[in-house]
């Protein structure tokens, strides 16, 4: 079997470069793919003609593109679609998926679900990030919204992403900017260009045009050039990356989400109640999600809340790729997994923290199998919230517990993409919602990776690429 070339598009142009890098097995180091490479003058070149597909994508009425999502949603899920010179089926894609990311096929198609019901529910995405305006607006750029006259307009020709490879469910987070009728230009992660990739073939095998779309695989210059030349753009990294873009209007950052569950005293005494919501909001999507739960805060019975959630997670260990039952993913680059697990041995150094799974696990932390190397689920417990553990995110199941008075909980823990709030005390209710440190909320058990599709992740992207001005008409 030949070894794929994934190319660069340009605005929906298939490009040959002669620079191209190869991406290789976690497994077996052998070479899966090579992704052709464009260098930053190319990608500035190609964007001074953003605006013809712009142009291109908003002579589709937006109930055409609603019908596009949806077909290409299927398409996506179980088509066979381009891929360089020949084709890609959905089993290739996730054994091609596993091999350079690690992620066993149960996670993949997890997050396939994901993304196709992305593409088919779409109209419901839509809902929940206009707050329900009639979307015929973005077809004429003004309208109606309850009863009230409201025009809006782009604020770019174009939406830049510069991907991560930790998850392929992080593209779910531009897939909207297609409909909403504003190009997508995408750098893909180094051990993930497939996801991307499949997606823009699925839409434009649906009838999308082809000039809504550019991937360029390039390097850090070439990443600056897409955060530099689109008007709007998404990046995703580490707290360097979120302080670098800090109060720049046209970067929204998806960086380290430090979710967190709270149980408050009127429910702690229930804690037994909620260690499987606990674990799972750990584990879920392998922990590598912004939205999985970093530390768990409580009044009280921390350290039995720790010992609890530690043997269960401790349970859990690397399987074979094909493996339905696999719930944790391999890393692509071995050193990220050696520096973080060096991080967390320095850090358990300093007074005031256990590795609680410890206990129940019969080695060390970071294993191997079948050639690849993993992390497994970890929790520390904590004695106090300043402990350099104790509000800390990493790539894969890990969590602090920590335990302190309710009172103190909100002025202490800091910002927060989720926050699962397990109380009925009024209260605390009220604290909780009141907190602007807190992205998401999700009042109840619930764990922190549920995702309710009317509602924004992280930020609101057509607030982020559409802009309000007012408008009157004369009688």
């Amino acid at each position: 079997m030949s070894i794929p070339e994934i190319p660069v598009l340009r605005q929906g142009r298939v490009y040959e470069s002669l620079q191209k890098n190869e991406i290789k097995s976690v497994r077996t180091g052998e070479t899966v793919a090579v992704v052709h490479q464009a260098n930053a003058g190319l990608l500035r070149r190609d964007m001074r003609r953003i605006g013809e597909a712009r142009r291109a994508l908003r002579a589709l009425p937006i109930a055409r593109l609603l019908a596009i999502s949806a077909q290409a949603g299927d398409l996506f899920m179980g088509g066979t679609l381009p891929l360089g010179a020949g084709a890609q089926s959905a089993d290739e894609y996730m054994s091609q998926l596993s091999e350079t990311s690690g992620l066993p096929y149960a996670l993949i198609r997890r997050n396939m679900a994901k993304i196709h019901q992305v593409f088919t529910e779409m109209p419901t995405i839509l809902k929940g990030l206009t707050r329900g305006m009639d979307l015929g607006v973005v077809d004429c750029g003004s309208g109606e919204q309850a009863g009230v006259p409201v025009s809006y307009y782009a604020t770019t020709d174009a939406l830049g992403v510069v991907l991560p490879s930790n998850s392929p469910g992080v593209n779910s987070l531009w897939m909207p900017a297609v409909v909403l009728k504003i190009p997508v230009v995408l750098k893909p992660g180094r051990e993930e260009p497939w996801t991307p990739f499949r997606i823009i073939q699925a839409f434009i095998a649906a009838g999308c045009p082809p000039e809504a779309f550019s991937f360029y695989g390039t390097d850090h210059e070439g990443s600056g050039a897409v955060m530099d030349t689109c008007g709007r753009a998404l990046i995703f990294g580490d707290e360097a990356t979120v302080q670098r873009y800090a109060g720049n209007p046209g970067v929204q950052v998806h960086g380290p989400g430090r979710s967190k569950i709270l149980i408050g005293k009127d429910e702690i005494e229930r804690w037994p109640e909620f260690v499987d919501l606990i674990v799972a909001s750990i584990v879920d999507n392998g922990g590598r999600s912004c939205v999985n739960a970093s530390a768990v805060v409580v009044p009280a019975h921390a350290d039995e809340i720790a010992d609890a959630v530690a043997r269960k997670l401790a349970a859990i260990g690397p399987r074979p790729a094909a493996d339905a039952t696999a719930q944790i993913s391999g890393f692509a680059n071995p050193k990220m997994a050696e520096f973080i697990d060096g991080a967390i041995e320095k850090d358990l150094a300093v007074p005031g923290a256990h590795d609680i799974t410890a206990r129940y696990r019969t080695g060390p932390r970071k294993v191997l199998l079948d050639g690849c190397t993993y992390l497994l689920p970890t929790v520390v417990r904590c004695r106090s919230f300043d402990h350099p553990l104790a509000n800390r995110e990493f790539l894969f199941p890990y969590a602090s517990v920590v335990e302190m008075p309710q009172e103190k909980i909100l002025d202490t823990i800091g910002p927060s993409l989720v926050v699962t709030a397990i109380t009925h005390d009024p209260g605390f209710t009220d604290q909780v919602v009141g907190s602007p440190h807190v992205e998401r909320l999700n009042l109840g058990s619930l764990p922190t990776t549920r995702v309710q599709w009317d509602q924004p992740h992280e930020g609101n992207l057509f607030e982020f690429l559409y802009r309000r001005r007012a408008i009157q008409r004369a009688a």
